[in-house]
Order: structure tokens, then C-alpha cells, then sequence
């Protein structure tokens, strides 16, 4: 039974080589899971959408609840779906330096990552949206 699970966080460190070294993590652990999933980060907060198993999912955000690289861990919407949205990367990353900020305003009330302020349902929007039109890194 494939899952989606969204969830967001704010980095206990938001220096460069500390979300590197989060980044590297998912990519080496999430391919032999069969997970994947797309990352976006901005202002010390990540937006994260993973999928896969449920069981795998359900280890990998308990994992991130007790990661201390991970504060404020919320849980914005939990689904079982029929297929994978980003299913092509093991764990891309939205680079919001090429972000246009009318996107972030057509989901938010200022041009800023801010996944506590608006629903699940919304994030996820955004999610698809930037996958769509800004660039991803890592994507395999």
C-alpha cells in the first residue's frame, strides 16, 4: 500500500552544510526503502512530501520527529494513493533561488515559505506547483 505523508520543520541549524548533510541522508537511505519524495526549504523551514510504503513512511517520519536536526515538527496531511507524484526522485530539492515570489503568493498571503500559516492541502499545492515550474535539484 503506497502513502503520501507532508509534513514540515524548522532547522535547529540552518547552515548550508547542515541541510546538505540532511539532503545526503535521504538520498542514501529513501532508494533502498522505496521512498521518494521532494524537499523545499527556504527561511530555516523544509517542506517535505515523501512517499512509499506505509510502513516505511510511517519509520521515516518517526525518524524525523526525533531527528535534532528537526524542530517543530507538524504534520500537515497523510494520504494512501494509487501512484507516486515524485516518484522520479529519491529526494529532490526545490531551489528557491530560482523561485518567481508570485508562486509562494498564490498560495499565501506573503512571498515566503510558510507551511504553518495554510492547510495541508495547500502545501502540497505548492509542492506540485514548484516540482512544475522551479528547478529541482538532485532529482535521481
Amino acid at each position: 500500500m503506497l502513502v503520501r505523508l507532508l509534513y514540515c520543520s524548522r532547522a535547529v541549524d540552518a547552515g548550508p552544510a547542515a541541510i546538505e548533510s540532511i539532503l545526503a541522508q535521504s538520498r542514501q537511505h529513501n532508494p533502498v526503502s522505496g521512498i521518494t519524495g521532494i524537499l523545499c526549504y527556504g527561511d530555516g523551514i523544509f517542506l517535505q512530501c515523501i512517499e512509499g510504503g506505509r510502513l516505511q513512511v510511517s519509520d521515516l517520519f518517526g525518524t524525523i520527529q526525533k531527528d535534532a536536526r528537526h524542530k517543530d515538527v507538524a504534520l500537515l496531511h497523510f494520504e494512501e494513493i494509487s501512484e507516486r507524484r515524485f516518484g522520479g526522485w529519491s529526494m529532490g530539492q526545490v531551489n528557491l533561488g530560482k523561485l518567481n515570489h508570485a508562486t509562494l503568493l498564490k498560495y499565501s498571503e506573503k512571498p515566503e515559505l510558510d507551511p504553518y500559516a495554510v492547510s495541508g492541502k495547500v502545501s502540497f499545492a505548492l509542492l506540485e506547483d514548484l516540482a512544475a515550474t522551479a528547478a529541482i535539484c538532485g532529482r535521481n
